[in-house]
């Protein structure tokens, strides 16, 4: 058994690993300033004697006891991301220092959830590791691109200066159950909006590609990305091959919601990226990871989590209708 600690731990990646890791029988400690974060993401977890919930914004310093440290704290969607962009920096830049100290102090084990977003709009395709990206720093996505590529080298400074043991990711799209509703990501708006029988809104002629990676497949790559030899550090890439264009997802979507709703454009949103997709060819050598569920299947999963939420009359579906018609 380990103590673990999992910042963002209410949030859509962090419930799941939470979940995952209590199963495997270790004790967790949850720290969430539920920003976005949601209760309802880990309480059926709160019975559970291993598992331990503290709000607390980690722009603050922490103090525990702990094995590993899974810092997965940030707004992720570009509307959360963007409403408070200080904020945003602020949580990837100190609170990736207070993290970093604490795991220094404890001599913990550390993994920071990167992203593909440190790519920026990517010149080269699909993109590996040593590709050093083309990100706009003043744009109105830099406070989430470029807060998540000073919290790399703040990690690889704390390793390099400090001997920490640390691992980095950098995640491309994933989505699941117990996304937000109200983060304005693609699936969970084009689900949603088909659903309802809206308009499905896609942004600019809808050719941009994007990869899907299910939840589940994530959290497997992150657990063996922490249980890989301690001289690996990463960065590694974790998502899935398969690129999709924004247009074949809104299809896909209206296809299996059978709903009647009709697709729309908007404006593309500025620094949008025009391609993505990730090599893994080093998650695949080091970690033997890739993901085994295909887009479809997953789609499955989450339209019927959605429809579950749907049903419940969750103030937070009608939240998320105005937010998307605003």
């Amino acid at each position: 058994m380990k103590r673990i600690l999992i910042t963002g731990g209410a949030g859509f990646l962090g419930s799941h690993l939470c979940e995952r890791l209590l199963g495997e029988g270790h004790e967790i400690l949850c720290v969430d300033n539920f920003y976005t974060g949601r209760r309802g993401n880990i309480s059926h977890l709160v019975n559970n004697p291993l598992f331990e919930v503290l709000r607390h914004d980690i722009c603050f310093p922490l103090y525990a006891e702990v094995d590993e440290i899974y810092n997965l704290a940030c707004p992720a969607s570009p509307i959360h991301y963007q409403f408070d962009p200080v904020q945003t920096t602020k949580t990837s830049v100190h609170g990736s220092i207070n993290m970093l100290g604490l795991a220094k102090r404890i001599k913990a084990k550390i993994l920071q959830a990167s992203t593909s977003e440190v790519y920026g709009d990517p010149k080269v395709h699909p993109q590996t590791e040593t590709y050093w990206g083309n990100v706009n720093p003043i744009g109105l996505r830099s406070c989430y691109d470029e807060g998540k590529r000073c919290a790399e080298t703040l990690f690889f400074d704390y390793h390099r200066q400090h001997k920490l043991k640390i691992k980095v990711a950098r995640i491309f799209n994933t989505y699941g159950p117990k996304m937000h509703p109200n983060d304005g990501r693609v699936v969970s708006n084009f689900i949603i909006q088909a659903l309802k029988g809206e308009n499905v809104t896609v942004y600019g002629d809808g050719r941009q590609t994007r990869s899907f990676c299910y939840v589940d497949d994530m959290i497997d790559g992150l657990i063996k990305l922490m249980n890989s030899p301690d001289d690996f550090t990463g960065p590694v890439n974790l998502g899935n091959l398969s690129e999709f264009t924004i247009l074949e997802l809104a299809e896909k979507v209206i296809k299996l919601t059978k709903s009647r709703s009709r697709i729309t454009r908007k404006p593309l949103p500025q620094d949008d990226p025009v391609q993505r997709q990730p090599d893994i060819a080093l998650a695949k050598k080091v970690l033997n990871w890739k993901p085994k569920k295909g887009l479809e299947d997953g789609l499955k999963e989450t339209i019927a989590y959605f429809k579950n939420l749907l049903a419940s009359s969750s103030p937070e579906i009608c939240r998320t209708q105005r937010h998307i018609k605003s």
